[in-house]
């Protein structure tokens, strides 16, 4: 690709922070438009952790995939084409009858969402090839993505409070079009030198274990955990991950190479994802709820009283960003951990008539600490990575988000409303004092981890895995 004048690079950059937006803004987006959609669908409470997670579970399938596509088929091509299923699939949920198409539809959304972020980040890499310039982008991406999940429930609400619920899918059509427009006059093409090859087993088997668990974790609470159904997609999901542990290093070009994870900053990374992502899925989902169906509020005012948390997102994301490029990951980390389990632990008594105004500390808190924890994630995935490899990492990464957002709704969602009797309300906030630990727990997690993988120690594993990575022979085609 030739040399791009600066102006031209900050262009990239921007177009592609523009598809990061809306798709992240639509995987929170849609948290704060849920009892509308439950009450005019007329949708049960695991319809409800399906509109979510439908859409999630299939981001996380198909990342890693449409990243290796678009690596050999040319990436602003693979760009284009999710932003045209993208607003697609955003027309059709707009328009969805009933909740099983709604689902059906949110798949649609993420089919396109998933060949925006990982290629979208790939595009970035090979776009600023200095590294302190790359590491700046990076942290603007980062900063980009926690912006559009925090303002998710504020957009929301106005938009279903002012227009209805279809209104959360009619914002993407714009964008995503003059996202298309833009890619096409001034994103150039490139493609991986040295493709891999696809893996359709491996695809198969990652959707399996993720869907098979999914599944078991939301129906669980229905069918009972106990039931030869839940047994079984535990089983099934258990066995398609042995399966991927034992096929995927056999491969040439496998699509999850299991080296990446020596790097004790890359799984790291990849585990701090999952808790972190986990925990802001179960607390917009607990949330929501609480607020519309417990305390009364309309979608609008529900929305602004999660205002103090996008506030605090969008003023220290950017900040972490620049913490991450200058002095490394672990002082975010750090905080992110310590902010979100503080601001979970103060809603473990939660009441059916607590103040607002006990409320919103929480909400400015973990706010705090969300906009912390994005950029670091990111940053330490592909720092020490070859070059080559950086798509790839980042695409985990991404992943590793999606997944722990699947896992968030559908645990805290099944434990904590999966014996209700009738109408949400007491009952309800008694039981969201377990998710509210748990999610505290991830919270937790994010510090320990944190700890643990920037250190001395963990910066030599990841320096070992890079030289593993750079001049490991070439494996026998499977």
């Amino acid at each position: 690709m030739p040399e791009l004048t600066r102006r031209r690079r900050l262009l990239i950059l921007t177009i592609c922070c523009l598809s990061l937006f809306i798709v992240g803004l639509d995987n929170t987006i849609v948290n704060i438009a849920l009892p509308s959609i439950q009450r005019d669908l007329h949708a049960s409470v695991s319809g409800l952790q399906w509109t979510v997670d439908a859409y999630t579970l299939t981001l996380a399938s198909l990342l890693m995939l449409s990243g290796s596509t678009a690596d050999r088929i040319g990436r602003r091509r693979t760009f284009q084409t999710g932003l045209v299923v993208f607003t697609i699939g955003s027309l059709l949920c707009s328009v969805a009858p009933n909740i099983g198409l709604l689902v059906v539809f949110r798949m649609v959304q993420a089919i396109g969402g998933s060949m925006l972020n990982p290629v979208a980040m790939s595009i970035i890499t090979n776009t600023f090839t200095k590294a302190a310039e790359r590491a700046r982008a990076i942290g603007m991406w980062a900063a980009v993505a926690g912006i559009s999940m925090a303002l998710g429930p504020v957009v929301g609400g106005t938009l279903v409070d002012s227009i209805g619920w279809r209104a959360i899918f009619w914002i993407n059509v714009p964008v995503g079009l003059g996202a298309l427009l833009l890619t096409a006059l001034f994103v150039p093409e490139s493609r991986a030198p040295r493709p891999r090859r696809p893996d359709p087993v491996g695809q198969l088997l990652v959707i399996v274990a993720l869907a098979a668990l999914t599944y078991g974790i939301i129906e669980g609470p229905g069918s009972g955990w106990g039931s030869a159904k839940i047994l079984g997609c535990f089983a099934l999901s258990a066995i398609a991950v042995v399966g991927l542990l034992g096929y995927e290093p056999r491969r040439a070009d496998p699509l999850l190479d299991l080296r990446f994870f020596r790097s004790a900053p890359f799984s790291g990374a990849t585990l701090i994802a999952v808790s972190g992502f986990a925990a802001l899925s179960g607390f917009l989902f607990l949330n929501t709820l609480y607020l519309q169906e417990v305390r009364g509020l309309s979608p609008l005012h529900a929305g602004l009283a999660t205002l103090p948390m996008a506030a605090m997102s969008m003023v220290f994301a950017p900040i972490s960003g620049r913490i991450v490029g200058s002095r490394g990951p672990r002082l975010p980390l750090l905080v992110a951990g310590i902010a979100m389990a503080t601001s979970t632990a103060l809603l473990t008594g939660l009441t059916t008539d607590v103040p607002i105004g006990w409320l919103i500390p929480s909400y400015v808190v973990f706010g705090l600490g969300f906009g912390m924890l994005n950029a670091p994630v990111t940053n330490t995935a592909v720092s020490g990575m070859p070059r080559a490899q950086a798509g790839v990492a980042a695409a985990v990464a991404s992943t590793s988000r999606q997944v722990g957002q699947s896992l968030g709704v559908a645990v805290i969602g099944s434990l904590v409303t999966g014996q209700l009797h009738g109408q949400l309300g007491a009952e309800f906030t008694a039981n969201s004092h377990l998710g509210w630990w748990i999610i505290t727990g991830c919270g937790l997690a994010v510090l320990a981890l944190g700890i643990l993988t920037t250190g001395r120690w963990a910066r030599t594993t990841a320096e070992r895995t890079a030289a593993i990575l750079d001049t490991a022979p070439t494996k026998v085609p499977v």
